[in-house]
């Protein structure tokens, strides 16, 4: 009876294939050697010391001002070279220049861009001051891709073209991209499983006329390694490439593996070549949803009708990138299901054959560019549907568990044909409105580089004030780094914030109101607070928005009822000149008391000892960055903060913060954006302090 109830257990668990047990070893292992690699350090045949390198151009991207490589020399690496610069695929250079170390993210949740690199094998920047050619002479895969690279450049629709065939998205306009995404579209922009599929389908339908079976498969397969080469092994094609060739060896072999066991040798073999594919999201994405229609695919074959069989993949895939796409992008849009019921056939079945057919006839580009035109503006007028794409905060581990064990259970017991989805949106809701639930008020210093900015929230969502925007002032008539989109935004959202109650700028330097034109046009800010004084044009262009968006602005206010506390602003005399008429701010947060000094300097120091009874400051923002012009002995000595927090760009030009201020601050714990990157202080009953980057 023993061996019998072991075989009845076994075809269950459907392992009983020794072939299908090698592949779990391999799965377990593959997660060991992963969790191992990413333990250490990675090891590199670069130093920071290296100041020449060379090797072959594998990659490169153009602007007018601008021009990044990507070079196999002793390893892959990454050049910046703040130029233009004419490369050709396969060409050897060598550059001369400085080595960086990429840094991970220096703000909370936010993308980070050193496991972005490690997941392309690449553990250093260089940048570049100057760049030469040292051999021209290119192998013939090489001359291929240059051959095809110059070949799209002709076409008006270049930019999916080299999405689609290429595997290259960065000449997709930016705003088109973001709608992708709010949407939950923009997986259809990486060539895919699907696309791969289809593309070996036709080959095998060639090939299968003029040879053999067995043939046109070891043909098929080399075709695919070579697309490879010239989609520069990018992973969703290698992840398509290993299924179709492990796939085939199935089928050929006639092992009959499960599909999902194959699927899972894949993810393997991919972290086994590269542990940091655990860092794409491309990776995680397209496993997750692979693995979930797989499992789950009973589902999908209980429905015989092709419309509600595509929703019902939609819905599963959807289900099974939510966690991921939570702590990805903070938001999710609950309209994404029926968008990819839309946009998945449309670019399986029409758009990516018609690509291919145009990459090679020329003269249905216009048809294709209008094609993609009509998909562009689709997705505009969809991303434009706010009220059911809603803020998530970030999941911690837990958490995030959690949510994929409510997920399969919920798709077990449609598999047993009990309906429980609601639950899931229930439970997203619940999500969307945890801040009510949270007992605990907080502060934090974002890295915005040189400038400030300050979030503020309070408990039980009782106010969000954020307090300046930080801003990186351009001085050759280029476009400044976008902190609002790129920072500030989506810390918001990983905070479960959707709007702000206050903006307060302190005052009209760039580095402090520079990002707020920027957040308002992308994000809900109730009201605006200015600071005494004339307005400059920064000030001036920000008032001109709030009119136009009937956002309500003060100036001159003393103070902000909140909730159990009040924001206090000290500063009401006029003074002749910007930083001395920055906003002074005072709160008291659950018995811990804030000051807020902007730029403000000695003079105005001067004043507030005279006025206001300033004693035991827990926590000081030190005015103007640590500029020896802020922060006098006197005054330090006189609030005597237990905190100081300083916002400073990493070696800026300026020397903040100043040593001499740093000597007034030593009887204070100092955390400074520099060193710590962004710092959380949140005010429970015993203050709790976060930083996001370890001090080395």
């Amino acid at each position: 009876m023993y061996p019998v109830s072991v075989t009845v257990f076994m075809k269950k668990l459907k392992i009983i294939s020794p072939y299908s047990l090698a592949i779990i070893f391999i799965f377990f292992f593959s997660l060991l050697y992963v969790l191992f690699y990413i333990g250490h350090k990675p090891v590199s045949k670069y130093s920071l010391k290296n100041n020449t390198i060379a090797g072959y151009v594998y990659d490169c991207q153009n602007s007018e001002d601008k021009t990044v490589l990507k070079i196999k020399g002793k390893e892959n690496l990454l050049i910046n070279y703040y130029d233009h610069f004419e490369c050709k695929l396969g060409q050897k250079i060598k550059a001369i220049g400085e080595m960086k170390e990429p840094k991970n993210n220096t703000n909370f949740y936010l993308f980070n861009y050193k496991n972005y690199l490690l997941s392309e094998k690449i553990n250093y920047t260089f940048t570049a001051s100057n760049i030469e050619v040292i051999n021209n002479h290119q192998s013939i895969l090489y001359k291929i891709k240059n051959i095809l690279n110059e070949h799209i450049k002709n076409y008006k629709s270049k930019a999916y073209l080299n999405a689609l065939v290429l595997g290259n998205d960065n000449d997709i306009n930016e705003d088109i991209e973001e709608s992708y995404q709010t949407n939950g579209i923009s997986h259809l922009l990486a060539i895919s499983g699907a696309q791969i599929t289809l593309f070996s389908t036709a080959l095998l339908y060639v090939f299968n006329k003029i040879f053999s079976k067995n043939t046109s498969y070891v043909i098929t397969i080399m075709f695919l390694l070579i697309y490879l080469f010239i989609t520069n092994f990018s992973a969703s094609v290698l992840r398509a490439t290993i299924f179709f060739i492990i796939l085939t060896i199935n089928k050929q072999f006639e092992l009959k593996i499960n599909t999902l066991y194959l699927l899972i040798l894949t993810a393997s073999l991919l972290l086994i070549i590269n542990p940091y594919y655990i860092y794409s999201l491309g990776f995680t994405l397209s496993f997750t949803v692979s693995f979930y229609l797989l499992l789950f695919k009973d589902i999908i074959s209980k429905y015989k009708n092709y419309f509600s069989k595509t929703l019902v993949i939609s819905l599963i895939a959807f289900f099974a990138s939510t966690p991921i796409i939570i702590n990805s992008f903070f938001k999710l849009n609950l309209l994404s299901p029926l968008i990819n019921m839309y946009f998945v056939p449309l670019m399986t079945f029409i758009i990516y054959p018609i690509a291919l057919i145009t990459f090679i006839f020329k003269p249905l580009d216009l048809i294709f560019l209008n094609l993609v035109t009509i998909m562009e503006n689709a997705s505009i007028k969809l991303s434009s549907i706010n009220f059911l794409n809603l803020s998530l905060c970030h999941l911690g581990i837990f958490f995030f568990i959690i949510y994929y064990v409510v997920i399969t259970l919920i798709l077990y017991k449609w598999l047993k044909g009990k309906n429980y989805i609601l639950i899931l949106f229930l439970i997203l809701m619940f999500h969307h409105n945890i801040n009510y639930l949270n007992p605990a008020s907080s502060l934090t210093m974002l890295d915005v580089g040189q400038g400030d900015s300050f979030l503020i929230k309070l408990k039980h969502n009782k106010g969000n004030i954020l307090i300046d925007t930080g801003g990186i002032a351009s001085f050759d008539d280029k476009k400044p780094y976008d902190i609002a989109g790129n920072i500030t935004i989506p810390y918001l959202q990983a905070e479960g914030i959707d709007h702000l109650d206050y903006l307060i700028i302190t005052h009209g330097d760039f580095d402090h109101i520079g990002m707020a034109t920027n957040l308002i046009k992308n994000f809900k800010v109730e009201k605006v607070i200015l600071n005494i004084g004339d307005y400059n044009d920064l000030e001036q262009n920000l008032i001109n928005l709030l009119k136009q968006k009937n956002i309500p602005y003060y100036q001159n206010i003393n103070k902000i009822n909140l909730e159990n506390s009040k924001l206090e602003f000290l500063n009401y005399k006029e003074h002749d000149n910007e930083n001395d008429n920055s906003n002074i701010i005072y709160i008291v947060i659950n018995n811990t008391k804030l000051l807020f000094m902007g730029d403000a300097g000695a003079e105005v120091e001067e004043d507030l000892l005279k006025e206001y009874n300033l004693k035991d400051i827990d926590i000081l923002k030190v005015g103007h960055h640590g500029s020896k012009t802020s922060s006098s002995k006197k005054f330090i000595n006189s609030i005597n903060p237990k905190y100081s927090i300083i916002s400073v760009g990493e070696n800026n030009s300026y020397g903040h913060p100043n040593k001499e201020v740093l000597d007034n601050l030593a009887n204070s714990i100092i955390y400074r954006t520099d060193l710590d990157g962004s710092v959380k202080f949140t005010f429970t009953k015993k203050l709790q302090i976060k930083i996001a980057v370890e001090r080395s």
